[in-house]
């Protein structure tokens, strides 16, 4: 069957605008252009439609998808399999986080008690499941799934402190960071805070700090080009950089 933009934004739920928009961008082509200069759509274009659209749902850019989409090794099957799984992780942790809001009423209304650890669980999954997606397979492999586990096993047992003492850290280690970057001196003094900073953040992980062990970790973040590229145009947009 063949649609039409018009025909295919009330098929697929997305507006006239954003098809030709993934037109001009290349990652959505019609199939054949009609006689009358309508954009015309096959099947072929309807099922790359509805990855996009997987994808987006996802949180994944326009070029990432591009890159994907294009890629000699693009697996259809294996896409749809990942869409799948990644989408049962986000249903868990929503489900999760349901839990929490409904103990957490009960909680409030005097109904039952609830510690400090269980007002936590549904934002430390969070955190775990996110690190897992963007560095779990490579950690895994250079420092055993024990490790990991075990990592993962003292994130979920923080006290409330422990949690927000790590965001804490966190969020103060970020912002040196950024502002080491203005200085242009990863040997100067704000850089080597930040990175007394991320010591500290990384031990809250590992309750034993290994010297080793950091500067694997951060040979890891050297090798994510999508996290350079980000720090980049960050540091990109800091005032006087």
């Amino acid at each position: 069957m063949e649609y039409t933009v018009q025909k295919l934004t009330r098929l697929a739920g997305v507006s006239t605008r954003t098809l030709r928009y993934y037109d001009e961008i290349g990652i959505l082509k019609p199939a054949r252009i009609s006689s009358s200069g309508y954009r015309i759509y096959g099947q072929k274009e309807v099922d790359l439609l509805q990855q996009i659209m997987f994808y987006r749902e996802l949180g994944v850019s326009l070029p990432d998808i591009r890159e994907i989409l294009t890629s000699p090794d693009f697996d259809k099957v294996k896409a749809l399999k990942e869409h799948k799984n990644r989408l049962l992780e986000q249903r868990n942790r929503l489900d999760m986080l349901i839990r929490n809001v409904e103990k957490t009423i009960a909680y409030t209304e005097g109904r039952i008690k609830m510690t400090d650890k269980e007002k936590f669980e549904g934002f430390k999954q969070k955190i775990i499941e996110e690190n897992e997606k963007k560095y779990g397979e490579e950690a895994r492999q250079k420092y055993g799934d024990d490790d990991v586990d075990k990592s993962n096993a003292i994130l979920k047992n923080m006290t409330q402190g422990q949690y927000e003492e790590l965001q804490r850290t966190e969020e103060k280690c970020r912002k040196t960071l950024l502002e080491a970057f203005k200085t242009g001196d990863p040997a100067g003094p704000l850089a080597q805070e930040a990175a007394d900073l991320h010591r500290k953040w990384i031990t809250f992980f590992w309750g034993d700090y290994n010297k080793e062990a950091h500067a694997g970790v951060a040979q890891l973040y050297v090798d994510d080009e999508a996290l350079l590229s980000t720090m980049t145009r960050i540091s990109r947009d800091l005032p006087g950089f």
